[in-house]
Parts: C-alpha cells; structure tokens; sequence
C-alpha cells in the first residue's frame, strides 16, 4: 500500500465545504492549506459554487486532475459513499476527518467503510481524528493556523490515537526545540494502523525517531506492534493510556479501543527493549535525546556543574532512575585539575559530580568535559549549565558540542529555558546535542538511551 499520497501530497481534495459557515471544519481546513502550503487544494461541495475565489466542485470526480489526498469532512452516513467515489476517480487516499463511527457504536459503518477501502487497496487515515501534519507540506487539521503551534521541522514522528493529545505535544515539541518530521491522528485506526505506520517511518529518510500514544490494540495486535517495534531499526517510544480501569473505560468510549492488560503490556516493551514513557515529560526528553542519539549506554553517568546543588540533585535523580554516577579515580581526578584554571585549582570538587564552582569559566567546563569524554568508566556526559555565572559566555554550547563530535560520546545539556540564555541553547541544539530545561528531564534524556536495548 502506497502511503506517499497521504504524506507528500502535491493535490488535496476537502471534501464538505460549507457555502455558508466559514467556520466549518472543512473550510478551516480548506483556507489554512489554500493560503499557506504548496499542495494545491480543491474544494468540494454537492451544490458547487465559489468559495475564496475557488470553484466548488460538487463531487470529487469533477476535478479536472487526479487527486492525492481526500479530506472528508461530512455526516459520517455519506463518507463510504465518498469513499468509493475516490477510488473510482484514482484519488491516492484519505484522512476521514468524521466521527460517528465504532466510538459511538456504528460499527456496521465503519467495518463497511473498511471493506470498501481493503478491496480496492486504498489508504486512509481514521475516522474520527485530525489527521496528517508534515511541516511546509500540508496540514489537514481543522484548527484555525491563528491558534496552532507549530514545531520546526526536524527528525522526531509522533503517532497518536488522540489528536488533542498530538497538538498538544506539538506546543510542547516546539517549547523544547524538538523537532517534527510527521505528525498522524489516527482516531479510529480503521484501517491504518500503529503497524502499518511503524513500516512506513522505518524507511522515511526525515524520521530518526518515532513515537506514538496509544489507547488500545484490537486483539492480538498489541503483542505484533511490540514485536515489530523491537525490530525496528530505529528508535521506538510509546506512552499509553488506559492503564486504570476508569482509564479504560475512556479509552473505550474515545476510539472504541480495548485498552488491555497494561501490566503485562508494560513488561513486553522492556523485555524486547522498546522505551516506554511514562508520562509526558518522559515522552519529551525521550524524544528529544533519541533523535540526537542512536547508540545505547549502559547508563555510567559523569556529571559537570558549576553547582554543588545542582550535582547532588543530579545524582539523587540518576540513582533514582537506575543510572550510576562512578567516582572517578585519583589519578583521573588530578588529570583534570591541572587543567582548570588558577582560580579554581584549589576548590573544584572532582569526584563526579565534578563541581567547577561559581568562579569557574567557559574553558574550565571545555577542558573537564574533553576529560571526561575520554573515561572508559563514564559514557554519557550531563552538563549542568547556569547562564548566570560571571564566568560563562554564549559561546559555551557550540564549544562543548564540538567535544562530542570529536569524541563521540554522548553529551547532554541542563539549560533554563529564557529567552536570554537562546544563543547558548542554540550553540548545543544547532549541534545536535539535546538541551534540557529541568535537570531531571535531562537524567530522563540519559535513561532513555539506557533503556533502548533489550534488557
């Protein structure tokens, strides 16, 4: 089944425009993609007539060129219908915008809307979600473009059951610097499902890592997307809900999903070393650190810091999420005082975490990193930066990721996130190095290149 259509299409067809309400779905959908993204959109209506200077065409036959992707958004009684007319017409799929289908017990609807597609081979997203974003590509969500966030574009695909749940981590992609390769709203999965589109991000060049939330498997599918996902060659993140049973029961009346046993669901991914996220902010810094890394650690942490607080913290939190923080050597220790600067000779801590102090300088946390970068025992390196200190510039990022380019080993950053401290965030993430704007999101960067191995 060819996917390109609905994900790079050059032609879009939005079906169900209305002439009269501005603000119906399909027309939010129709004008965001009509004035701001290169695929050529084509409204459609069954009474025709002119929308934004647009002909309507009354159905999607009538267009006078072959069409990649259909949006539907109509009464979920017309979309089989419509749907068949696609295929007669070639169209190259759809994302079935509708609701009304199997999550409020219509599944006669849907399970024929499904046959129609199978026979003929013909991709679509849904029912009942938002769809398809790619960035600079086109976007099939009916929120209005004045009150979306947008990520940039860059290497990390989210999958989601839920569309709510997919833009609202879109806002927290684009607060963090992650980037976005592919976002889907799958709702209803009718036909695509996490599977297929597990396949189908395995082989996009733009993707490094893939994500998805996930509500509930039909069943026996749980276990084949575990497994799957186990050989992907890429990075693979789930976040599930349901795990409660009134968690459950929302799943159900959501996406009309079994939600499953999520105890025994959670072990399977550890057994066969797919990262789970647990909660959100474990989803973002998972997401973040594995679209810059792809190599595994076993989880020897070395931690620099220009403050002994924000050391201790750091090891309290690597201890509580099963990462080690080795002490390092005397011989190892004295190597790297002779290196920092006079002021600091004398009162730098160095055992690890090794504390440069508030006097410290940009060449002080070079110099200790180069050191630490070279350890056997150590193989993540987390820099704790305060943009505050007398002593750093904005410089500090871009020099201490060229060590991990050097090197190869990984690096990772804890920045607060304000704007007056961008240049430096910039000098890491330009870099590929992942910046964290918490220090235990940033221990969480670390576990999750620990976890991504079997266990």
């Amino acid at each position: 089944m060819d996917f390109s259509p609905l994900f790079q299409p050059k032609s879009m067809a939005v079906i169900g425009v209305s002439l009269q309400n501005d603000q119906h779905p399909a027309n939010v959908i129709f004008r965001k993609n009509h004035l701001r993204y290169p695929v050529k959109v084509f409204p459609v209506n069954p009474k025709g007539g002119s929308l934004q200077g647009e002909t309507v065409f009354k159905k999607i036959s009538d267009i006078p060129q072959k069409v990649d992707l259909a949006v539907i958004a109509v009464r979920a009684d017309h979309v089989p219908d419509i749907i068949a007319e696609c295929i007669e017409c070639g169209t190259g799929g759809a994302a079935v915008i509708s609701g009304g289908f199997a999550e409020i017990g219509r599944n006669d609807l849907q399970e024929a809307l499904v046959a129609t597609a199978r026979k003929a081979d013909f991709p679509f997203i849904g029912p009942n979600c938002l769809g398809i974003y790619v960035p600079s590509i086109v976007d099939s969500f009916f929120l209005p473009s004045e009150r979306m966030v947008r990520p940039d574009q860059g290497n990390a695909a989210m999958v989601s059951q839920s569309g709510g749940i997919l833009v609202d981590h879109m806002l927290k992609f684009k607060q963090e610097g992650i980037g976005l390769s592919l976002g889907v709203s799958i709702g209803n999965k009718a036909m695509i499902r996490e599977i297929d589109l597990l396949e189908y991000l395995e082989k996009d060049p733009g993707t490094r890592v893939i994500a998805f939330y996930v509500e509930g498997f039909a069943g026996g599918e749980g276990r084949k997307f575990v497994l799957a996902a186990a050989r992907s060659p890429k990075p693979v993140i789930v976040i599930k809900s349901g795990k409660s049973p009134g968690g459950s029961r929302a799943v159900s009346s959501h996406t009309a999903s079994l939600a499953g046993d999520y105890e025994v669901f959670s072990q399977v991914l550890a057994q066969v070393g797919v990262v789970e996220a647990r909660d959100e902010l474990e989803l973002l810094s998972f997401c973040e650190s594995l679209s810059c890394y792809q190599t595994a650690i076993e989880g020897k942490i070395g931690i620099i810091t220009g403050s002994g607080g924000h050391g201790a913290m750091a090891v309290d939190l690597c201890s509580a999420h099963g990462l080690r923080v080795p002490e390092l050597t005397s011989r190892e220790q004295e190597s790297i005082r002779e290196d920092l600067s006079k002021s600091i000779k004398a009162i730098a801590s160095l055992g690890n975490p090794i504390d440069l102090t508030g006097s410290a300088v940009d060449e002080d946390f070079v110099s200790a990193a180069r050191h630490l970068s070279t350890i056997p025992e150590i193989d993540c390196v987390l820099m704790l930066l305060l943009p505050y200190l007398p002593g750093i510039t904005s410089d500090l990022g871009a020099r201490l990721s060229n060590i991990y380019q050097k090197e190869g080993k990984a690096l990772i950053a804890y920045v607060p996130n304000v704007e007056k401290y961008g240049m430096l965030i910039e000098g890491f993430e330009l870099n590929g190095v992942p910046v964290s704007h918490s220090i235990e999101a940033a221990v969480l960067m670390a576990e999750a290149l620990r976890r991504c191995q079997p266990c």
